[in-house]
């Protein structure tokens, strides 16, 4: 009953067998191999055009990155209080873009608004002394497992074009999004304003693969500088090109998704129906129950794993739990994790 993260999940097969598919014979280095070749033009026609594609070894890396490759001196850069690369990223993009500032902006169900946006950049204009924003990032899906529509996305990103901000998406849970969506990968990012993709592979079934996916180069000038010098160019590419190959083939990438969020989504049910409370909706693989200490203590005595999320809006004795589903999530563990409850 493993619910702590998908990043507890191993790779799936046809990820593993891409791997040793490719370990064969010699290949060119740093990314001039033809199977990076390939997998980038895959990338292209996945998402309707054109594309720069740079693996990174983390996701961390892949959203540093892409904020190192727009950086201005002063600049500002506007995220959810719950953000990843605001939370959980040990200030690595402030670090790469030599102190640009993580703006929080408060969030409904995870997800930022237009007018938390507005407000932002109507408090900082042109000129002033506290800030220049530089940057809007939206995170698909939220960290508390909702998810924008492209509608949503648009909203936020016409905003962020107003003054001239480049829009990134971190999409460690792309693939969840866009299956909960039933949108294609460019009505979700380049058709709604966004420039530049961190596109996860990593939660999802791959072993070590990530990518910053550009869709407008003139945004962010000089990333394969920032690439090499942070470390993230790998030498011996094709193998992150490789679990991309065996991750895209066939639309293996929600294959995995779709099993991900259906278990998520039986979990969500299987709680409601216990009679506890969520905290936001389930549309991707993330359930937030609020739980008492008791019940939290039963199922962790029974082997289930997950983590304590907050106690806002809780009793003394309760705590929003999160929990995660992935691509190796069985039901049987779903199944079990509720019976206990």
């Amino acid at each position: 009953m493993i619910f702590a993260s998908d990043n507890w999940a191993g790779a799936s097969q046809p990820v593993m067998d891409a791997l040793a598919a490719n370990n064969t014979d010699f290949a060119a280095a740093y990314g001039r191999d033809p199977l990076t070749d390939r997998v980038t033009e895959r990338l292209g026609e996945m998402f309707e055009r054109p594309v720069e594609v740079y693996f990174t070894a983390t996701g961390t890396a892949a959203n540093a990155l892409s904020m190192a490759a727009c950086a201005r001196p002063g600049g500002l850069v506007l995220t959810s209080e719950t953000a990843h690369v605001y939370c959980d990223e040990w200030g690595a993009a402030e670090f790469f873009t030599h102190g640009m500032k993580i703006v929080p902006l408060p969030t409904v169900a995870g997800k930022i608004t237009p007018d938390g946006v507005a407000g932002v950049l109507d408090a900082n204009p042109e000129g002033s002394r506290f800030g220049r924003p530089v940057a809007l990032s939206l995170t698909q899906a939220s960290e508390c497992g909702t998810v924008y529509t492209p509608e949503e996305v648009r909203a936020l990103t016409g905003i962020a074009a107003s003054r001239d901000l480049v829009c990134h998406m971190d999409g460690a849970r792309f693939a969840n999004a866009l299956v909960s969506l039933g949108a294609t990968p460019a009505e979700v990012t380049w058709k709604a304003g966004i420039d530049v993709l961190s596109f996860g592979g990593t939660k999802n079934g791959c072993w070590c693969a990530e990518a910053v996916v550009v869709f407008n180069p003139d945004r962010l000038p000089d990333l394969v500088t920032h690439r090499s010098r942070s470390g993230h160019l790998f030498s011996k590419s094709r193998f992150v090109a490789a679990q991309f190959d065996g991750y895209l083939a066939n639309d293996h990438w929600r294959e995995l998704a779709t099993h991900a969020n259906a278990m998520a989504t039986r979990l969500g049910e299987g709680l409601a129906a216990a009679g506890h409370r969520l905290a936001y909706p389930v549309e991707a693989n993330e359930v937030f129950p609020v739980l008492d200490t008791a019940s939290a203590e039963r199922l962790r005595a029974a082997g289930a794993r997950f983590y304590e999320w907050s106690r806002e809006g809780c009793a003394p004795d309760e705590a929003i739990m999160r929990l995660v589903t992935s691509f190796a999530t069985p039901q049987d563990s779903v199944d079990r994790f509720l019976a206990h409850l």
